[in-house]
């Protein structure tokens, strides 16, 4: 359920679109699939490698307890904002599956 590989990410920048909100940005494409595959981008930024992997776990661990309410078919790719590392993850986890099913209107 993951893009692991440059390329991929690449493909998901150039062929697809995007959505933001005021803590996330999201680059998608359709992928033909049965399943969404993604891929999680922290600028070095956003802070210390303590703080962009606290995020992630963040990002992954929404993206764990929503698999039923993620659309499937796509590939994403999610840029947090710097506002991420502070906000509270009840937020984050509605504006997160707010933008994620945008993908599919």
């Amino acid at each position: 359920m993951r893009l692991g590989r440059r390329s991929e990410y690449e493909a998901v920048y150039r062929g697809g679109q995007r959505r933001s909100s005021q803590q996330f940005i999201v680059f998608f494409r359709p992928n033909g699939g049965e399943h969404s595959r993604f891929g999680i981008s922290v600028k070095k930024a956003l802070g210390g490698a303590v703080v962009r992997n606290r995020i992630k776990r963040r990002i992954r661990e929404i993206l764990r307890l929503s698999q039923s309410e993620i659309p499937s078919g796509w590939d994403i790719v999610i840029h947090p904002r710097s506002t991420v590392a502070r906000a509270e993850f009840a937020s984050l986890q509605a504006e997160l599956l707010r933008l994620l099913r945008s993908v599919v209107k």
